[in-house]
């Protein structure tokens, strides 16, 4: 069964065709041409600015020309994650989605609904010649996962709504109307090549298998982050050990929890075995540790050949420590919110870069000065390891407005087709929101979106019947927008 035949059909054939085009972040020239080539087949005005935000304009339906016009907004690229089994080649291979029960999955990468699903629902309402609705601008915007470049580069006067609806929210049911702000801190610590011993045990360690998920949004679900899990057993092993460290690998983007990690080091022969049993106890360890969140954690210990060169160990020793006193995970929740993540920190990825390892982390907090505490917290353990460390200016957070116009009639929308108050609620991941206001402070705003799991994983999956309820809920929403 294909997804075409889902309901709502034109949504979901939409979806497909999105699917088909290669859109990762910093390369969505092809969904931009996509895009372009829609506007005009639809015979809708269409405008794209110097950084690639594509805007297309549909004008009213008959007697809805009195009321407030508004944005719908969504980003055009995609996180570009893959099992390390799975063959993929995100810049030109199109994702595979497939039916299981009642969600829409993809075969071994990222499904790409965050934020693919947006746009569907954006090309649906503009093709649509059987809805009513006010004056719309369909947003779609470059770039938001790795850096927000199209939020950040969008000029005022672009576009002139009065109402933004952002559709990049994860939980049908649940109204967003603020989210938190972040940046990303980076450290590098040079190194020196020294020989290594060619007489000792070369082993390859990987701890695999994790859950991983959105830095921000699966934050406070207590799952494992494989660099820490793999940094914490090579301190072990630095412990006891005459240790070398030759490769070390972990995570890889900004924004997502990182599910796997590996290293090649060496010890001395006459420790071969020992070291297979300190592997066995860590494993039980973790595994007791995790057994709720992280069900498939696997840990593999394999000899390797000899390996000519080595990480200086003054830098391993240095390196090691930072990463073990790098805070990970929720480090304060807020106070006027319950159950809301208030600042967390991700430690993100290491990788050896040019006689470099560079380690990525991002904060992300709805208090800018808690950030930027939470920022100077992680620079200061990297500081104190000798590392070069640096802070991006990061983006603004969304102050909630609980009485938005908007959102009251989204609210009541929701109550009288579904019979249920929806929740309105804060997230912590981020959103453009925040940028948008900043240069368009009159917009009435929320956000909203059917129901994501695993979003940044391979596991990203799509919930089939909330995305049909999302829908009649949008569309319910388009017909109540107040009048001008």
């Amino acid at each position: 069964m294909s997804i075409r035949t889902l309901q709502p059909e034109r949504l979901w054939k939409e979806f497909y065709e999105i699917c088909q085009i290669p859109h990762p972040s910093k390369k969505e020239e092809k969904m931009i041409a996509y895009l372009q080539e829609f506007g005009k087949r639809h015979n809708l005005e269409t405008r794209t600015d110097a950084a690639g935000n594509v805007l297309i304009c549909k004008p009213a339906t008959p007697d809805y020309e009195n009321r407030k016009k508004v944005i719908l907004q969504s980003h055009m690229d995609m996180v570009c994650e893959k099992n390390n089994d799975t063959q993929h080649n995100f810049d030109t291979d199109p994702i595979q989605p497939y039916i299981d029960g009642e969600w829409v999955k993809a075969k071994g990468t990222t499904l790409g609904a965050d934020n693919g699903i947006g746009m569907a629902t954006q090309l649906a309402v503009l093709a649509a010649d059987d809805i009513e609705h006010g004056p719309i601008e369909c947003l779609f915007t470059v770039d938001e996962e790795t850096g927000l470049t199209g939020a950040f580069a969008l000029k005022e006067g672009f576009m002139d709504g009065d109402i933004l609806i952002n559709l990049d929210s994860e939980d049908e049911g649940e109204l967003f109307i603020g989210c938190a702000g972040g940046a990303n801190t980076t450290a590098e610590f040079a190194y020196t090549e020294i020989d290594a011993p060619q007489d000792y045990f070369f082993f390859n360690v990987c701890i695999k298998g994790l859950t991983g998920g959105h830095s921000g949004d699966d934050i406070s679900k207590n799952r494992a982050n494989a660099n820490k899990l793999l940094n914490r057993f090579l301190s072990q092993l630095a412990a006891k050990y005459d240790f070398y460290l030759c490769e070390i690998d972990g995570g890889n983007l900004h924004n997502a929890i990182p599910r796997e990690a590996r290293a090649l080091c060496a010890v001395p022969m006459k420790h071969k075995e020992d070291v297979r049993i300190d592997m066995n106890i860590y494993t039980a360890e973790i595994e007791n540790e995790f057994s709720v969140t992280e069900p498939n954690l696997r840990t593999e210990l394999g000899s390797e050949s000899p390996c000519a060169k080595a990480i200086d160990r003054d830098t391993v020793a240095r390196l090691l420590k930072s990463v073990y006193a790098v805070h990970h995970g929720v480090y304060a929740w807020s106070q006027d919110m319950p159950g809301l993540v208030e600042t967390s920190s991700n430690l993100a990825s290491i990788k050896m870069v040019d006689g470099k390892i560079k380690i990525v982390t991002s904060q992300r907090s709805s208090i800018l000065s808690s950030r930027k505490d939470m920022s100077e917290m992680v620079r200061s353990a990297f500081q104190l390891g000798g590392a070069e460390v640096k802070t991006s200016d990061g983006y603004p957070g969304w102050k909630p407005n609980p009485s938005s116009p908007i959102l009251k009639v989204a609210m009541e929308s929701y109550k009288k087709l579904f019979g249920v108050e929806p929740k309105v609620k804060a997230i912590h991941a981020g959103l453009e929101c925040g940028l948008f206001l900043e240069k368009y402070p009159h917009l009435d705003m929320f956000s909203t979106g059917p129901t994501l799991r695993g979003v940044h994983s391979p596991d990203e999956r799509m919930h089939i019947p909330a995305v049909d309820k999302f829908w009649k809920h949008l569309l319910d929403v388009l017909v109540n927008v107040p009048q001008k």
